[in-house]
């Protein structure tokens, strides 16, 4: 390819392309001290690329004019040359992208190349010829850019900087290859060094950089990266080249900086195809017969080009770059010019997922997607792929893979396919007979735009007046301002945009300035800016065939209390998007996520009391359970804060069930703050806090908790039954929809005895009174000093302590305290705001053994011998009830009563004969009977085992199941 016979040093063309910016304090004396290279001097091939055949050439003639730019003409109106292939080639060629993530260190570049030589070889039929797109090393970018920057204000810093980029790439070359091979480019790179070096050190003087300087400079990333990926495959004794893109890929536009990374924009970039196919051709046909690719048996081995992405040059020979994240434009464009069977993204993941796994770790990818659905996903943030990447692919129909290059053996994501248009959704909407498309599922995605500004001009002036909207978005054109998102209300009454953040500042002035007149007159009420916003959308071609796919996103966002600031729909029914608080993103992801079944509904628990029976007996059947909850209710419950009395332990990931124990035991200092903040802090739209505590303590924070969004389940009753004032502030955050307080575990334990009584309530029964026997302890104590064969009173106790019936100290049980806080409960719930001093209890206890100070009867077996000796000075009169009850016929019980039409709430030990249904009472038995309006002649009876902690277990796993149903509505 002629490139003019002059040569000149990388030095030279980066102080032309300044010149081209009109960078006119570049003086002659400014230039002096600045080392330039002569064409004798470098004694380098022409052309432009750099390292082994490096040196940069600014005397290349301009472009010719293109025939048609990109985004305007299908292959068959354009003139792409067809590359001349050796008669053996019998597969067209395929195109590979490597993101600097891949590239990282010599590992990754010869992981890289293996896997170039293995896809090379083909499926069964034939070789394949391979072209291999690469970005810059992992970070190298970014360090380049730096050198630039630090220039203009310490040009020492920009020497570290730089030689810090230069060492590194050398260290990996060795790394790869031998001394024949790496010297040539090592010394190639180091000239570029030097060059950049030299015109670096004059941006000092201009204080700025010229944006086709530092466009040049960050590009050569891609250029040593090339460079040193063709070394190691040299050594395989492939036949191999590189390829730098700045000799064939031409464009149209540029400039302008290196945008932002991941933006979701090229800047105007558009291919000159005829052009580029041209060079391409030439290229190939010149290095053809100097490497040898013309001799190779294509039956057997296939060419591997290896080719830098990101980098291009304009029309005018002006090195550009297709932007920050370009690389992925890189390969899909040489993919068309290549006339490619399919071109693979090489990622670090499995694919484009339904979500970012980083922020949503139940997302999973996506078997399949059309390219517009891929190109809304990335638009709206997806970075696993360019926004720009598909356009190239769709009028070729050249399929796109996205694949992991840590797993090559997963098939990855497929792109291939157009979207139907609006008319073709119609005429199938009319096919259908309005049917909805069952089986199609409504959405393949949900992405996010962080760091997002929103502009909103207001003034009911101004309805009606024709305008607005077109003054609104002249004045963002006309300030640079990459708008992400319109909505207007009706009449023009209010028009807002969403806008990065880093121009939100700019675009509110941009318009103030616009409307400037209006605003003084107040015609305009107001222009003003939102800041730390971020956009979520859903993505996908069923949407437009189901109805009420934007009722269940914003119910998600609803349920994951997230407030939707900004919401627009796109007419072609592929996304609807919506702006919420920053801090809200990852919640909203989560619960979208889920809300459209794309993951199993996952929640976060918080363990309190981790170390007690209860939280043993429930952390065995979450255990046991876990797979039937996957499998049957696609339901996931992960522990991600735990804790006993003394220690806690906070994992945001989620730990392992069975791992609690030792998690806690090994944990820090307990600190319900921290262990608040943490609960509080957790992204999931889903988090419950367990309570298998008796603190009040704990019982203290519940308002916080649900006022927070946290759901909490316990078994703790000093909330239900502590002050009333507490209890009515702990409802009234219940009643403002932020979280709910299930309490069932607390009374029964796994009996129905709550779900029935809100099943009256919530059907309009009107209840009378409420009697039963509710502590499964005090049952099997009455039972056995009531039984043919009865043992004394404090050999019952002992008994119940050692199966573990009773609370934390039995004197809560005997003296009717336990039972008195679960009637509280129950009063509570039909209105009867009352104090446990309300409530009238008769104990079991003597007073001295009720006064006296026993210590921890959990840890301290002598307090529960103690205790036992004390009751057994009651052996004797117990002895002597039971007997007389018997000679009525009757048997002893602790009865509960909520006499809900006195307004009286009871506890007494109560003697009852064979026709009172609490007389047949088994063991650990407890019993409720409800009197209503409607069973007013047979009261409604709840009846069966509820003492020990596995019963109280299962009704803390059954309230959580019963919770959980209210998040997949």
């Amino acid at each position: 390819m002629a490139m003019g016979n002059q040569r000149l040093g990388l030095c030279q063309v980066l102080l032309a392309v300044a010149a081209l910016s009109s960078v006119h304090c570049f003086s002659p004396a400014a230039l002096s001290g600045v080392a330039l290279r002569s064409a004798a001097q470098s004694k380098l091939p022409a052309s432009w690329a750099i390292g082994g055949r490096a040196g940069l050439s600014l005397a290349r003639p301009a472009p010719r004019p293109a025939l048609c730019t990109f985004a305007m003409k299908s292959s068959a109106t354009l003139s792409l040359r067809k590359m001349k292939m050796p008669a053996s080639c019998k597969n067209g060629w395929e195109v590979h992208k490597f993101g600097g993530a891949s590239l990282a260190n010599a590992e990754l570049y010869k992981t890289v190349g293996d896997l170039l030589i293995q896809e090379s070889k083909g499926r069964g039929n034939g070789a394949i010829p391979t072209m291999a797109i690469v970005s810059a090393m992992g970070g190298m970018t970014d360090l380049l850019i730096s050198v630039v920057n630090a220039a203009v204000q310490d040009l020492d810093s920009a020497k570290e900087n730089l030689n810090v980029a230069v060492e590194r790439v050398v260290g990996v070359l060795h790394q790869l290859a031998p001394k024949e091979i790496t010297d040539p480019i090592e010394a190639g790179i180091r000239r570029d060094a030097n060059d950049i070096l030299s015109v670096v050190a004059s941006l000092r003087l201009i204080r700025s950089v010229p944006s086709e300087i530092l466009e040049v400079v960050s590009g050569m990333g891609e250029v040593w990266s090339a460079q040193t990926l063709l070394a190691y495959l040299k050594t395989t004794g492939n036949k191999c080249d590189w390829l730098d893109a700045r000799d064939v890929l031409v464009v149209k536009g540029g400039g302008k900086g290196l945008g932002e990374k991941g933006e979701a924009s090229t800047g105007g970039v558009n291919p000159l195809w005829e052009e580029t196919s041209k060079r391409m051709d030439e290229w190939w046909t010149s290095r053809s017969e100097s490497v040898g690719f013309d001799k190779v048996d294509m039956a057997k081995d296939a060419p591997i080009v290896v080719v830098t992405g990101f980098v291009a040059i304009t029309e005018k020979g002006v090195p550009t770059t297709l932007k920050r994240s370009g690389s992925d434009f890189s390969a899909t464009i040489f993919a068309r010019v290549m006339a490619a069977g399919r071109v693979t993204m090489w990622k670090n993941t499995d694919g484009v997922y339904t979500a970012d796994p980083r922020r949503v770790p139940e997302a999973f990818p996506i078997l399949s997607l059309k390219y517009d659905e891929a190109m809304e996903l990335a638009y709206f943030g997806a970075q696993v792929l360019h926004p720009s990447a598909m356009l190239p692919c769709i009028d070729d129909n050249i399929p796109v893979y996205v694949r992991n290059i840590f797993n090559p053996s997963f098939a990855g994501t497929v792109i291939q396919g157009r979207s139907p248009t609006m008319q073709d959704r119609d005429q199938h909407r009319i096919a259908l007979g309005g049917a909805q498309g069952h089986g199609v599922v409504p959405i393949k995605g949900i992405t996010s735009i962080d760091k997002v500004s929103v502009v909103n001009l207001e003034g009911a002036s101004i309805i009606g007046v024709p305008g607005v909207a077109s003054r609104f978005m002249a004045a963002m054109s006309s300030a640079g301002i990459n708008v992400l998102m319109i909505t207007q209300a009706s009449s023009e009454h209010s028009i807002c945009v969403a806008v990065p953040a880093n121009q939100g500042d700019l675009a509110t002035e941009a318009v103030k300035l616009a409307f400037e007149l209006e605003l003084a007159r107040a015609d305009v009420n107001s222009v003003s800016c939102m800041h730390g916003m971020s956009i979520v959308a859903i993505i996908g071609e069923g949407m437009a065939f189901r109805k009420g796919v934007t009722a269940t996103f914003m119910g998600a966002l609803a349920t994951a209390n997230v407030n939707v600031r900004v919401i627009a729909q796109g007419s072609s029914e592929r996304q609807v998007a919506v702006v919420v608080n920053e801090e809200d993103t990852t919640r909203a992801l989560r619960s979208v996520h889920q809300a459209f079944t794309l993951s199993g509904t996952a929640a976060s628990i918080g363990l309190l009391g981790s170390t007690g029976v209860v939280a043993e007996n429930l952390i065995k059947t979450l255990s046991e359970q876990k797979k039937g909850m996957k499998d049957n209710l696609n339901l996931d419950l992960r522990v991600v804060a735990a804790g006993c009395e003394n220690k806690m332990v906070l994992d945001e990931m989620g730990m392992d069930w069975a791992a609690v124990d030792s998690k806690v035991s090994g944990g820090v200092p307990m600190d319900l703050d921290a262990f608040t903040a943490a609960m509080v802090a957790d992204i999931n739209p889903h988090r419950v806090i367990v309570d298998c505590t008796s603190s009040p303590k704990v019982a203290a924070y519940y308002k916080e908790w649900i006022k927070a969004g946290i759901n909490v389940v316990g078994v703790n009753k000093h909330c239900g039954a502590g002050p009333v004032i507490e209890y009515q502030k702990v409802l009234a955050a219940t009643k403002k929809g932020a979280a709910d307080y299930l309490w069932s575990g607390a009374i029964g334990a796994a009996l129905p005895v709550v779900v029935t009584l809100r099943d009256l309530i919530e059907t309009g029964d009107e209840i009378h009174k409420i009697e039963g026997c509710l502590s499964g302890s005090m049952a099997a104590v009455a039972y056995n000093i009531c039984k043919q064969d009865p043992i004394p009173f404090s050999h019952a106790v002992r008994d119940v302590i050692a199966n573990g019936y009773c609370e934390s100290d039995p004197r809560d049980d005997l003296s009717g305290l336990d039972l008195a806080r679960k009637l509280l409960h129950l009063a509570r719930a039909l209105g009867m705001m009352i104090e446990i001093e309300d409530v009238k209890i008769e104990s079991m206890l003597s007073p001295d053994v009720a006064a006296n100070s026993y210590g921890n009867f959990r840890t301290d077996p002598a307090a529960v011998d103690q205790l036992i000796k004390d009751l057994s000075k009651s052996d004797d009169k117990w002895a002597a009830m039971s007997k007389a009850a018997s000679a009525e016929g009757k048997v002893l019980r602790q009865v509960g009563v909520v006499d809900v039409v006195a307004g009286k709430v009871s506890v007494e030990v109560r003697a009852v004969d064979n026709q009172s249904p609490m007389f047949r009472l088994k063991a650990v038995e407890n019993l409720v009977s409800f009197s209503t309006a409607r069973y007013i002649n047979s009261p409604l009876i709840v009846k069966g085992a509820a003492a020990g902690a596995l019963l109280t277990a299962t009704g803390l796993f059954a309230e959580i199941l019963r919770l959980s149903k209210t998040w997949t509505k």
